[in-house]
């Protein structure tokens, strides 16, 4: 027989997408967001958490206020907060983000712009 599989405990407010969820599309969602299955497409969590877990394949530009890659990500990062690449996790794009954690172990492979977050934009000049 098969062993039985791990279930997440997602916090009350938080939308689960499992693993062997296969969406082909966009997904906009307004509360945090648990992606444990596959996206091809764009990936839009305004002004939330983005979690990707350890099973989650995303092949899609995300954006969140956060973002946390325990699984694989292939496309661009954005968000108002910091990404997170845990040991697990790996990511193919670019990040554009107030902040990152790379973990021992994680593989990256992009560019990284850090951004200041708003309210605390510096008066300085050029560009």
């Amino acid at each position: 027989m098969s062993e039985p599989v791990k279930q997440y405990s997602a916090p009350n407010g938080t939308a689960v997408i499992g693993e062997g969820m296969v969406i082909k599309g966009s997904i906009h969602s307004k509360q945090d967001l648990y992606m444990d299955g596959e996206i091809d497409g764009d990936l839009i969590v305004e002004n939330c958490l983005l979690t990707v877990g350890p099973h989650g394949k995303v092949v899609a530009n995300a954006r969140a206020r956060e973002v946390e890659i325990h699984g694989a990500v292939t496309g661009n990062v954005e968000c108002t907060g910091k990404t997170v690449i845990r040991a697990s996790g790996r990511l193919v794009g670019d990040i554009r983000a107030a902040g990152i954690v790379i973990e021992d172990g994680a593989a990256f492979k992009g560019r990284v712009e850090i951004v200041n977050q708003p309210g605390t934009e510096e008066s300085a000049g050029g560009a």
